[in-house]
């Protein structure tokens, strides 16, 4: 299924961190796209040659997405899910304007009100960021 973000998470702009999903199953996965742009508030009061996306942006964006699976599931759905962790974040390289970023994330464990994930974001088909993420659903 392929919802809209602002059906699936509580988050607004500024703070929506994802532009669509590509595929949520629910209890199982979800995938994500994110456009950077050069208009990005994080950028603001930044030099234009060396924009860089901070990386907790980052790991948001991939929490984000994870959240999209566990509150698409009918349990959960009109619940509050938070991003209770992160576990082994790796990044292999920064983002900047103009890519458009891909994240995903599998459900390794869900468990009452606690959930585990393991995301990644891919630019261009190339793997730049893999993290554990710890979920907790209110």
């Amino acid at each position: 299924m392929k919802p809209d973000v602002q059906d699936v998470i509580p988050q607004r702009y500024p703070f929506q961190m994802i532009d669509k999903f590509i595929d949520v199953k629910p209890g199982e996965s979800a995938a994500a796209v994110k456009l950077i742009s050069i208009n990005e508030w994080f950028f603001a009061n930044k030099q234009a040659n060396n924009l860089v996306v901070p990386r907790p942006i980052m790991i948001e964006s991939m929490a984000q997405t994870g959240v999209a699976a566990i509150l698409s599931m009918p349990e959960y759905q009109g619940k509050n899910a938070f991003f209770g962790g992160i576990k082994n974040a790796v990044f292999q390289d920064d983002f900047r304007p103009g890519d458009k970023l891909t994240f995903t994330v599998e459900l390794k464990k869900l468990k009452h009100n606690i959930g585990l994930g393991h995301g990644t974001i891919h630019r261009e088909g190339q793997q730049i960021c893999e993290a554990d993420l710890i979920f907790a659903v209110e």
